[in-house]
Parts: structure tokens; C-alpha cells; sequence
């Protein structure tokens, strides 16, 4: 058998495979966030610097929280994405990997506000970076990290 055909299948199975378990993971991960979601839907997390108090409360305490993930690109995604950048275009792949580890950050986030008995974030933010890989000059991409953090309010009630 001709050794280049014999390449190409490995490197066509590897990419399926690596398209399997890629998708296989983005789903079950999709499947864990909206989840949690649900379960933190109560906790408001807003980007606004000053969060309207109910008639009848006050600020109790304050304090900086965050929530924090690194998510790796899988091979078949840096493969299309490796494709896309010599043709151009939008790069779907990556659009899907930015989504979840954007909600993964925030869930983390409230959690943390949550188990420390906070009834509020305000003032979220969000920042991201890219992790270079170490091919290719370290131009290409390992990964993303997100980092969410805001301002935890405790309220109480006046008079208490």
C-alpha cells in the first residue's frame, strides 16, 4: 500500500475521532452549564456600577469576587480554525469556545458569590485572553481564559 494514502487515512480517522470527542465534550460541557444556570438564576449579576436597593434594605458589605476558566481548543477546532485563517471568514469554531467558557466564567462567579452569602453581583466584568501554543513561534492557540468578576453585595433589612 502506497505510503502517502496510508497518511492520509491516519490523519483523516485522527480528525474524526478528534471531531467526536470534541463535539461529545462541548455537548455534555453545554449540557452542564445550562444546568447551573438555572440553579443560579436567582442571584442577579449586572453590569451596572450601583444596583437598585428595595424600599426597606441597605448595603451590608461588599467584597471583589470572581470566577475564572481556561478551556483548551481541541484539534479538530484549531485544524478548521488553521484553515479558516488562509481563506478568511468567521471562525465558528472558536465562536462556540468563547460562548461556553464566557458562561463557565460567570457561573463560577455567582457560585462563589452564593456560597458566601452574597444576594448580588454588581459592576460584572469580564476580560479574556488567549494562550499561545507552543508551535508554530507560539502563534497559534492552545486555549482561551476568562476571567468574570464583579462586586458582591450583602444587603440587609433596615431595622434587623
Amino acid at each position: 500500500m502506497d505510503p502517502g494514502l496510508i497518511n492520509l487515512v491516519v490523519v483523516l480517522v485522527t480528525l474524526l475521532v478528534a471531531f467526536g470527542i470534541g463535539e461529545w465534550l462541548e455537548r455534555s460541557h453545554y449540557k452542564s452549564i445550562r444546568k447551573r444556570e438555572v440553579e443560579c438564576k436567582d442571584l442577579p449579576a449586572v453590569t451596572l456600577e450601583r444596583l437598585p436597593v428595595p424600599a426597606g434594605w441597605n448595603y451590608q458589605s461588599s467584597e471583589m469576587i470572581t470566577g475564572h476558566v481556561v478551556i483548551s481548543v481541541d484539534y479538530f477546532k484549531r485544524f478548521v480554525a488553521r484553515l479558516r485563517q488562509l481563506f478568511g471568514g468567521r471562525i465558528r469554531t472558536y465562536e462556540t469556545l468563547m460562548d461556553r467558557a464566557r458562561r463557565e466564567a460567570i457561573l463560577r462567579l455567582k457560585k462563589k458569590a452564593i456560597d458566601d452569602g452574597y444576594h448580588a453581583v454588581i459592576n460584572l466584568r469580564i476580560e479574556s485572553s488567549r494562550l499561545a501554543s507552543s508551535g508554530r513561534n507560539g502563534k497559534g492557540t492552545a486555549g482561551v481564559e476568562i476571567l468574570a468578576f464583579g462586586t458582591g453585595v450583602r444587603m440587609k433589612k433596615v431595622g434587623t
